[in-house]
């Protein structure tokens, strides 16, 4: 782990500190959800794109064809 010192407006740490103490978590925890949650948005698109560019159609055809072709349980139907 690294610790970070930031600057916040103290009305951004009021909030935090707040929200925090109502889900039960430490103010470092919920920012580093937070952190985590946003550098996800931001990359998620390109790290799709490049694991959708590592592809093989063939591939995926080959391995959906060992799949069992039965009618699933009541339990797993729309």
């Amino acid at each position: 782990m690294s610790l970070v010192s930031v600057e916040l407006p103290e009305s951004l740490h009021a909030a935090a500190d707040e929200l925090a103490r109502e889900t039960g978590v430490t103010v470092g925890q919920l920012l580093a959800s937070a952190l985590a949650e946003k550098v996800s948005a931001l990359t998620g698109p390109n790290r799709l794109a490049a694991r959708a560019a590592r592809g093989d159609r063939a591939r995926f055809e080959e391995a959906l064809g060992q799949v069992a072709d039965i009618e699933p349980e009541e339990r797993d139907r729309l």
